[in-house]
């Protein structure tokens, strides 16, 4: 899951030091992927003007499945493409999002990168475009601002 905070270092340490969860990665600045389990994230926390879901994610068998299922949404309903096929940097899973039936991004992945020994990761800390995708169609711009984030201000 990725969540919204206006106050994104009061959550993320609400998550690292009263849940104890363990920094993977960081969007310098902006936002931190957190982990629980091996998996590389199961939380972004990033930061945002109003507190809210960014998307959820659906982890799926391998890229193909994300293929076959981004496909069968399209089919249905072809105004819920938000953004893939690609791959992640940081995590490099690969993805594609698409709206769900309320308009929230949902994340279809595969993988993501395990992280067995604490010891031998070394988060990074990525300031540029990097920290998104290592390859795929352009970044839309309302992944980065939603559109409907003005209306959750109000």
């Amino acid at each position: 899951v990725v969540v919204g905070s206006p106050d994104q270092a009061t959550t993320q340490r609400f998550f690292t030091e009263g849940l104890g969860f363990k920094i993977s990665d960081e969007i310098a600045g902006i936002a931190a992927f957190l982990r629980c389990t091996t998996d590389h994230h199961n939380v972004l926390v990033q930061d945002a003007p109003v507190p809210f879901v960014h998307h959820t994610s659906w982890q799926v068998d391998d890229v193909d499945e994300i293929g076959r299922a981004a496909t069968t949404m399209l089919n249905g309903d072809p105004s819920r493409h938000v953004w893939g096929l690609g791959r992640h940097y940081l995590g490099s899973n690969f993805f594609w999002y698409l709206r769900d039936p309320s308009g929230t991004f949902a994340e279809y992945y595969a993988d993501l990168d395990i992280i067995e020994d604490d010891a031998a990761w070394n988060p990074e800390a990525i300031g540029d475009m990097r920290a998104l995708y290592a390859w795929g169609p352009p970044v839309p711009d309302e992944f980065i601002v939603p559109t409907d984030l003005e209306a959750l201000a109000r």
